[in-house]
């Protein structure tokens, strides 16, 4: 053989070493774990609450199956709809004010004021405060006997001759959890909107001033529309998280006075553990899915404007 066109053989890869080379199987294992981790801690609690909903299972027994029975009876049961109207009222003005005091500081913080990083760090407080030290803290403001509020109007100021009774009616127990659910909720809308007018190009602002625009007319035709994307999924997070709050409602009234400030998911929380009817419960908590459902299609008809920013029509 000839030594100028001898060329030295090459071992082939094992079997192993070609699996690991083959794309689809590379793809499957690397997304394995995050699909097992989603298996477990999603899919099958989600699934198993979706069947104990047509159940009647108790704790400590076994159910049968029951059919539309839970729904059919909820629709009659005055707490689930008096829950159902307090969730719908408590999300609507809880988003409301947490947007508009949130864009707000968003705005305001967007220009240069003395102490900025400092106020930015003060917002967040709130929002990286447990929640539970949140609700034993207004717990105690709005305590009927040791209220701050209370002894600043009574004692101090001498405006209000009597005490409040911040949790002792229903209205009043609403708009104190309305007020905590704000105030927890004000840093994410803040910081969030802050960093996406902190992407708007400071030209176009110098564009519209030269023009003579009025700064309404900056935050409508320049603001507004490059920071829908932003605020669609602020909204989006913002209204899941009211709607299926838990841990403000249940550690500040515990649903009272007399089941007037039940949220649905408290209601389905007391209804399935202490109350011990894990099928009913369940039915409780399904019935938020169609409202979650609904928030999330939102978002995506609301992303889909993303558009505006490259001046195309939408579709």
């Amino acid at each position: 053989m000839d030594a100028s066109t001898w060329q030295p053989s090459r071992a082939q890869p094992n079997w192993l070493v070609r699996l690991f080379d083959y794309k689809p199987f590379l793809i499957f294992i690397c997304l394995l774990p995050a699909c097992g981790l989603l298996l477990a801690f999603l899919t099958y609690p989600l699934g198993l609450g979706i069947y104990l909903a047509f159940t009647d299972t108790e704790i400590g027994g076994n159910g049968e199956w029951v059919g539309l029975d839970n729904f059919i009876s909820l629709m009659d049961d005055r707490i689930f709809l008096t829950s159902v109207w307090n969730t719908l009222f408590y999300t609507f003005t809880a988003t409301v004010l947490k947007f508009g005091l949130g864009l707000w500081l968003a705005l305001l913080l967007n220009h240069q004021i003395p102490f900025k990083s400092f106020l930015r760090a003060i917002i967040l407080l709130p929002y990286i405060t447990p929640t539970v030290l949140s609700a034993i803290a207004f717990w105690w403001i709005y305590d009927p006997q040791f209220s701050i509020i209370s002894y600043v109007l009574v004692d101090r100021l001498h405006i209000l001759d009597h005490y409040i009774d911040f949790l002792g009616t229903p209205w009043a127990a609403r708009w104190s959890l309305i007020v905590a659910n704000v105030w927890r909720g004000i840093p994410f809308v803040a910081i969030t909107l802050l960093a996406g007018l902190q992407t708007i190009s400071p030209s176009l602002y110098e564009a519209a001033l030269l023009d003579g625009a009025s700064p309404w007319q900056s935050f409508r035709h320049i603001t507004s529309p490059l920071l829908m994307p932003i605020l669609a999924i602020v909204m989006t997070f913002s209204v899941l998280f009211t709607f299926t709050d838990f841990q403000l409602v249940y550690a500040i009234t515990r649903g009272g006075p007399i089941n007037s400030t039940h949220l649905m998911a408290t209601l389905a929380f007391q209804r399935g553990i202490p109350g011990a009817q894990l099928g009913e419960g369940a039915a409780i908590a399904v019935a938020m899915i169609p409202f979650l459902i609904f928030a999330t299609f939102f978002s995506y008809y609301a992303l889909g404007r993303r558009k505006w920013q490259q001046g195309s029509d939408n579709d």
